[in-house]
C-alpha cells in the first residue's frame, strides 16, 4: 500500500468507546481526520457526526467503506462483525483499525489475516495498552533486571456482575456468545494476555476449565487456565465475573529469582515493585484519550513515516489462547 499523504478516517461504529478513549485521537495527530462515521442507528450516527464535527454520516457499512474519500476504516463494532467489516474495506483497498479482541474467534482472525496478505492491505488492533506509560514502566522494569531472571506470571481477576447481567430479557451483548465470542472473559482477557505476549514471546501452550457459576446467562462466567510462552516460561490465570465486591481483584504478578513485580491492567494502581530494597510504587499518569499514542504510531504508519507492530499478525495468538482455553479449538 503507497503512503497517505493525509489519513481520511470513516469509523464503522460509534459506540461508547469512540466517545474518549480513542475517537478524539484521530483528529489529534497531523494529518489525520475523521470524514465519515456509520451506524446502523441512523440517528445515532447524525448525533455522532454533529457532535464531532464529522462532515459525513451512515447507516449502511458498504456506503461508508465506498465513500472515496475514506482511506482509512476504523472498525468498533462488536466482535462477531469484525473480519467480515475487515475483509470488505481490505478488499476496497482500506487500511484497517480494529477494537480489540481483532474477532470473534483464531478462525476469524485468520480469514483477516489472509485477505490482509492478499491485498498487501494493512490491519492493526487495538491494543493500545502496548503504548502506554503505565505498562511501558512495567516493561522496563522487566527489561532493567529488577526481579531478576522471570520464573512465573499469575493473573487474577475478579469482578461482580453488573446490573445488566441481572435483565435476562435484555442482557449485553458482552456476554453473548455469538455475538462476542464468549462472555466477559472474551472482552477482558485479551488486553491482559496480549500484554505479556507482548513482553514475553507467544503462548504456544494453553489450557483451560471454564464453568457457569452464576446462571446469570449462558456463557462461561468463571476460567482458570495455565499456559506456557515460547522460551518455556509458565504462567496462569483465574478470572471470576460472578464474584462478591470484597472479592474484587485486578492483578498481574510477575515473580523472579530477585524479586516481584505485580501491576494492574483495567484499574491503574500503583505497580509495586518488591525486591530486597523493600517495596517500591510507581504510578505513570496516562493521556486523558487512551488509545492517542497507538493511534499515532497507526496514522505514522499509514503515511510512510514509521512502523507498527501492533498489527494482525501479532494480535492473532490472543485469540488462538483465549479459543484453547474455552476449548473452542
Amino acid at each position: 500500500m503507497e503512503p497517505l499523504k493525509t489519513v481520511n478516517w470513516g469509523f464503522i461504529g460509534c459506540g461508547v468507546v469512540t466517545e474518549k478513549k480513542s475517537g478524539p485521537a484521530f483528529s489529534m495527530i497531523d494529518r489525520s481526520r475523521v470524514i465519515a462515521v456509520m451506524s446502523r442507528d441512523k440517528e445515532k450516527a447524525e448525533s455522532y457526526a454533529k457532535r464531532h464535527n464529522i462532515p459525513r454520516w451512515y447507516s449502511d457499512p458498504l456506503e461508508l467503506i465506498d465513500d472515496e474519500e475514506v482511506n482509512a476504516i476504523y472498525i468498533a463494532t462488536p466482535p462477531s462483525s469484525h473480519a467480515t467489516f475487515a475483509i470488505m474495506a481490505m478488499k476496497a483497498g482500506k487500511a484497517v483499525y480494529i477494537e480489540k479482541p481483532m474477532a470473534a474467534s483464531y478462525e476469524d482472525c485468520s480469514r483477516i489475516n489472509r485477505i490482509s496478505k492478499e491485498t498487501g492491505i494493512p490491519c492493526f488492533i487495538a491494543y493500545y495498552r502496548r503504548y502506554l506509560p503505565y505498562f511501558q514502566k512495567v516493561r522496563k522494569i522487566i527489561e532493567d533486571g529488577e526481579i531478576g531472571n522471570v520464573i512465573n506470571i499469575q493473573i487474577r481477576f475478579a469482578q461482580p456482575p453488573r446490573d445488566l447481567d441481572y435483565n435476562s430479557t435484555n442482557l449485553p451483548w458482552r456476554v453473548q456468545p455469538d455475538i462476542a465470542g464468549g462472555g466477559y472473559f472474551y472482552d477482558l482477557a485479551p488486553h491482559q494476555l496480549d500484554l505479556l505476549q507482548d513482553m514475553f514471546g507467544c503462548i504456544l501452550e494453553a489450557e483451560g476449565y471454564k464453568s457457569n457459576r452464576g446462571r446469570l446467562y449462558n456463557a462461561e462466567d468463571t476460567v482458570s487456565a495455565c499456559f506456557k510462552f515460547e522460551s518455556g516460561l509458565p504462567g496462569s490465570g483465574s478470572w471470576c465475573f460472578v464474584a462478591h465486591e470484597s472479592a474484587k481483584e485486578d492483578r498481574i504478578e510477575i515473580i523472579g529469582d530477585k524479586g516481584m513485580l505485580s501491576f494492574s491492567v483495567y484499574t491503574y494502581d500503583p505497580i509495586e515493585l518488591h525486591t530486597e530494597r523493600g517495596k517500591e510504587e510507581f504510578c505513570p499518569p496516562n493521556p486523558p484519550h487512551v488509545q492517542l499514542p497507538l493511534i499515532k504510531n497507526v496514522v505514522e504508519h499509514l503515511q510512510g513515516k514509521a512502523i507498527c507492530t501492533c498489527d494482525n499478525i501479532s494480535a492473532t495468538p490472543t485469540n488462538w489462547v483465549m479459543d484453547r482455553i474455552l476449548s473452542k479449538i
